[in-house]
């Protein structure tokens, strides 16, 4: 008995990539903040924030502004992206920082490994649908 596969893998690797590559700029921001007095860690959770990608669902919160008079421009504001979620840290800092540069780094490190492995997937994905539609082997 074959299982079909729930998502189709050229928008699971789509997704996955997109979302690789947002999350290095988050731990890159992070490294990059690590001596800035108050900085807040960011980091989102990956898994959770793909499976939500993939079943459509939209974290975008956009508020309504409210109007007072009936010739107010009515418009919407989007609040900061509500997937990053702020790191606990290990060890209070004194200036407020909660940047841990070991811990990011070991992050932004995992990381590149995965979007490079997400990358590969998909190149694989495109070259093999390639080869179907030719006809040809890869």
């Amino acid at each position: 008995m074959n299982a079909v596969p729930k998502y189709d893998p050229l928008s699971f690797g789509e997704s996955a990539l997109k979302l690789r590559t947002y999350r290095q700029e988050v731990l890159g921001n992070n490294l990059a903040n690590s001596d800035t007095p108050y900085f807040k860690a960011r980091d989102i959770d990956f898994a959770n924030v793909l499976q939500n990608q993939l079943d459509g669902i939209e974290n975008s919160s956009s508020l309504k502004l409210a109007t007072t008079h009936q010739n107010h421009l009515s418009g919407t504001v989007t609040p900061e992206d509500p997937n990053l979620l702020y790191r606990v840290p290990n060890q209070p800092s004194m200036d407020g920082n909660t940047v841990d540069a070991d811990i990011e780094l070991s992050e932004f490190s995992k990381n590149s490994v995965f979007t490079q492995s997400a990358l590969t997937f998909l190149g694989g994905t495109i070259k093999s649908r390639m080869s179907a539609i030719t006809g040809q082997a890869s």
